[in-house]
Formats: structure tokens, sequence, C-alpha cells
């Protein structure tokens, strides 16, 4: 498969198949035949049923117009417009390992965030007050210490959790539920440019798609299919957030879920997940230390060569680099800007490295800041 950058007839093909519903299954199998997409249109209706295709397939691209997909190609009027097939190097791996994985991703914004290790945060549209300052401060929390902040642009928690790591400086991503020519919902349009500049936006929905409610599951196992992790603020006992967390479960990744008063329904779907076994979490830091293992052999072998994913984590060497860091941080409280002062570092490249050392048992994160350990 061309894993190099799209050619143009290549880019107008990926663009049709948009618009046309075909598993990722198929088209892996497609191309243990042929090496580039623009066979498949090439193919009669009975060669793409002897590859395992519906009959049909041959019609339905067929009725993709030159038209529409120049419509299409006038989208990418900038350099931060990208198209992203699942043969890409741009493409998610961690989202490429799930059973349902997108064929192709529109992304506008930094696509290489992509391929950095995420936490999901999810929940109510409408949570409680005391759902609104969890989501702010786990997203803040987690933010800080080097994860990516994934979501999906709704009202609420996801937007709480969006804003709370911009404010900060750090990036986040929202999976879309129409094509990333639109906004939904329209009330976090600025929202969403402000994401554009500092993070990503993701959809696999052919531009030009609007709101449909079936479409909102199928981006919620993109959310929890990108993430390491994927933790529930709030959430009613019948609600998408509760969703995604099955998704993320079925998917083998860690759900995590913030308790709360009996009396309130937004934590009866919290509650419910807890009582499946989900893990039970009061602060963030129970979510790094959870999830260290796994970010730790991510950073190590998930993105270094992604055949290499069943092999056991390389043991963390503290370099040259790292060492430096350390003796930038005190015995004492060292605050987050002091220390990017000293190194010089931008915030994300600290971030991700204080967080690395912290898993390793070389620094301690403590309020206000980190401190070396003597040891």
């Amino acid at each position: 498969m061309n894993k190099k950058d799209l050619t143009s007839q290549e880019m107008r093909a990926w663009l049709a198949l948009s618009h046309v519903n075909i598993s990722v299954q198929k088209l892996q199998y497609f191309f243990e035949h042929y090496s580039s997409i623009t066979d498949l249109f090439e193919l009669s209706d009975k060669q793409l049923q002897s590859l395992g295709f519906r009959q049909g397939l041959k019609e339905k691209l067929e009725s993709i117009t030159d038209s529409q997909v120049d419509e299409d190609i006038a989208w990418f009027d900038s350099d931060n417009k990208h198209l992203i097939p699942f043969t890409s190097d741009d493409y998610p791996p961690l989202l490429q390992q799930i059973d349902s994985a997108p064929k192709l991703l529109f992304v506008q914004g930094h696509k290489e965030l992509l391929k950095q290790h995420q936490i999901a945060i999810v929940g109510s549209r409408n949570p409680t007050p005391q759902g609104k300052e969890n989501s702010i401060e786990f997203a803040r929390t987690l933010g800080k210490s080097g994860a990516v902040i994934t979501s999906g642009l709704a009202l609420g928690v996801d937007g709480f959790a969006h804003q709370a790591v911009l404010d900060k400086g750090l990036p986040t991503i929202a999976v879309a539920g129409t094509g990333l020519d639109r906004v939904y919902p329209a009330r976090h349009k600025a929202l969403a440019q402000q994401i554009v500049e500092h993070g990503a936006l993701v959809s696999e929905f052919a531009l030009g798609t609007g709101v449909r409610a079936t479409h909102f599951p199928a981006r919620n196992r993109i959310i929890s299919g990108m993430s390491l992790g994927t933790l529930v603020v709030e959430a009613a006992v019948k609600s998408g957030s509760l969703i995604t967390a099955r998704l993320a479960m079925e998917q083998g990744r860690e759900v995590f879920a913030i308790p709360g008063s009996i009396h309130n329904p937004l934590a009866r779907g919290c509650h419910a997940l807890i009582k499946q076994g989900v893990k039970l979490v009061e602060t963030a830091e129970e979510i790094i230390e959870e999830l260290g293992a796994l970010v730790s052999w991510q950073h190590e072998q998930l993105f270094s060569n992604a055949e290499n994913t069943k092999k056991e984590p390389e043991p963390f060497e503290l370099d040259q680099e790292y060492q430096e860091l350390i003796e930038q941080i005190d015995y004492d409280t060292t605050s987050m800007d002091t220390i990017i002062e000293r190194t010089g570092l931008e915030i994300d490249v600290v971030s991700h490295m204080l967080l690395l050392l912290e898993l390793n048992d070389h620094i301690v994160s403590v309020a206000g800041g980190y401190q070396r350990r003597s040891s």
C-alpha cells in the first residue's frame, strides 16, 4: 500500500470514496491485490464482487460526479486541511487497531496530534456545576501531564474539557459528527476555530454531511478508539457518554468514571459503569498512574513501528535531554512556569517529558509543580 503523500488522482479517488459506505476490512483485502485506490474505480462490478464488495458498488462509484469531487477539493484551501486514509502513516495507530476503523479521516488543524497519546473526556450536555468543575479540573491536569484531551465538541462536558486545555495553551482534539465544512452545535463555532488553531478537528464523514442522530455513536467509536482511556464525568443511565464508554471497553481500552451523589441523576450513569467494573477515580493523578505503563509503551513502541505493537516495552532510559530537564527541577517545589523558563522548551514538550519522568519515579507531581526525588 502506498503510504506516501496522495497523488492528485488518489486524492480524488479517496474523496469519491468518502461518499460511499465501504468497510476497512474489504478495502484491506482489496489492497492485497492492488496497489492504488484508483484501481478500485477501474474494476468491473463482477471483479468488485469477487473481492467481496457488494453488488451495485460499481454503479455507486460511477454516480459520484466530477463536480461533486471538485467541490470537495475546493475545501482543501489551506495547509491545515488534510485527508488521511487508513493507508497513511498519519493515520492514528490506536484507531487503526479497532475492528470498525474508519476508512479515512478529514482533519483540520495539527494532524500530528493524532499520533500523540490521548485521553477522552465525555459526559452530559447539561452537567451540574460540580460536573462542569470536574470537567475543567481533570482536563487541565491531564493536559498538563502531556496527554492530548479528545472529546466530541458537544455542549456541556465536551466543550468545557476542550476549552479548559485551550485556556492553558494546550492542544485538544474534537471529533465531529458532521462533515468538517460545518460546525455542530453552531454555538461552538468560535471554540471550533480555537481548536483548529491549537489542536485538530476530525471527522470521517464526507464534506457536506449534516446532522444525523446515527452519526454520533459512530463518532464516539473514534473518540474512544484514538484514546488510551476514556473518562466519564457525568452521565445519565441512557446517554451517548455511556455508549462511548461501552465502545471503549469493547475496544480493550481503559474506562474511568467519577462518582457523585446518589441523589444526582447524572451520577447514575457513572455509578452503573463502576458497578460493571470501571475504575472509580477521584483525582486525575489516578488516571495518570493507571495509564502510565500504556503511555510508556506507546511512546517507546507504537509510534516507532506499528508492526512491533505486540512486543514488550523497552525500559525507559534517562538520556542527556531528560537528565538536563531533571537538573532544572529542585528538591523543593518547582512550578511548571519556572521549568519552562529554565529549559526554554515548549510547554507541550516539557509536559510530555515530565509525565514520563514522573511515571518512572524520577520526579513527583505536587501541588504547585514538581519535585525531584532524592533517590
